[in-house]
């Protein structure tokens, strides 16, 4: 017959494994907003004008898998216990996670690495796109394959289809890429 074990003994080891399996637990405890709103659904100002009271932060309340974008319903907001202050390098301002994708498993209760989440990829790998060139007055276009993904601002390599020569551009906003003379 087993032995039930003790809520603190539990709590111990499951702190234990916790740490040993990454990830830095958020000492918090729910703030009377969350409490009071059981459901999740405050909106994006409600939430970001409470963050500037104090030390009230978002945490995952279900797991947030990798290439999953980070929704505000599947945040919770929590009032770190008095004395705990949260790590540097962790996202827990709305702004930051509302339509990010996560780049790593997100646990709940724990804080969000800055490093574990990524802008979304404007332009998809293997995706067909326009590449422009200008200098001056001139303007080239040509039709490519992406190489890798990118957000806009970041510099891929994309397959020129027509001479098959791989170039590097910047991702546009409007999902073109504009390369430069080299």
């Amino acid at each position: 017959m087993a032995m039930p074990i003790s809520c603190s003994a539990f709590c111990r080891t499951a702190l234990a494994l916790a740490l040993v399996a990454g990830g830095v637990p958020a000492f918090a405890q729910e703030s009377a907003n969350q409490s009071a709103n059981q459901s999740g659904n405050q909106s994006a100002t409600q939430i970001a004008s409470n963050q500037a009271t104090g030390e009230v932060v978002l945490i995952p309340n279900r797991v947030i898998y990798p290439g999953e974008t980070i929704e505000l319903a599947a945040l919770k907001q929590v009032t770190l216990i008095p004395g705990k202050h949260k790590p540097d390098a962790v996202a827990t301002l709305a702004v930051e996670l509302q339509g990010k994708i996560a780049k790593r498993t997100l646990l709940p209760g724990r804080y969000i690495p800055s490093a574990a989440i990524r802008e979304a990829w404007l332009v998809e790998q293997g995706a067909a796109v326009q590449v422009f060139f200008i200098a001056g007055g001139l303007t080239i276009s040509a039709t490519a394959v992406t190489l890798q993904p990118g957000s806009a601002g970041d510099l891929i390599k994309v397959r020129n289809t027509d001479s098959g020569k791989i170039l590097s551009g910047t991702v546009m906003a409007d999902g073109t890429i504009q390369v430069s003379a080299s």
